[in-house]
């Protein structure tokens, strides 16, 4: 007596393997800042991520987050379109911006502020965290002004 395709179970792969999000799947039930759109991709809810948060955020012209870090968590924005200006520091004291194709990293508690560098373009990104919980910290900071613009050194490939 043979089998049919239904007697068999799928294998354990098919459905708790790989997952695709489809850029018109995202989820925009998010924490919203004022001025900044933001949409979840990769979550526990939707894909079981244990460790991890991704999706997208859209900063609106000349809008910025306040100042705020994400305890100990680590961030990893992806700027795709626009210009990002990042500061950070115990005063915000530091700068430094980042275009398309540029990759920024956040270590934990840095406190830094998000801002859209263009006065008229969106600033798109992808955001991941390594972890799914949702951890924002808010702080009162008064700014230095003008901040230091910090260039990157590479550690590994000096000079």
């Amino acid at each position: 007596m043979s089998k049919s395709s239904f007697d068999i179970p799928a294998p354990r792969w098919k459905h708790d393997g790989v997952r695709v999000v489809p850029r018109d799947k995202l989820d925009p039930n998010t924490a919203q800042t004022p001025g900044m759109d933001r949409k979840a991709a990769i979550t526990f809810a939707r894909v079981g991520a244990k460790k991890l948060w991704a999706g997208t955020v859209h900063i609106h012209p000349n809008a910025k987050t306040g100042a705020h870090h994400h305890g100990p968590l680590e961030s990893v924005i992806y700027v795709v379109n626009g210009r990002a200006r990042m500061r950070w520091g115990e005063r915000l004291e530091f700068t430094a911006e980042a275009g398309p194709g540029d990759f920024i990293y956040v270590p934990p508690y840095v406190p830094h502020q998000e801002i859209n560098a263009s006065r008229t373009e969106t600033l798109e990104c992808v955001l991941v965290r390594s972890d799914g919980e949702a951890v924002a910290i808010n702080l009162d900071i008064e700014p230095a002004e003008p901040p230091e613009d910090v260039p990157w050194v590479d550690p590994t490939h000096p000079g």
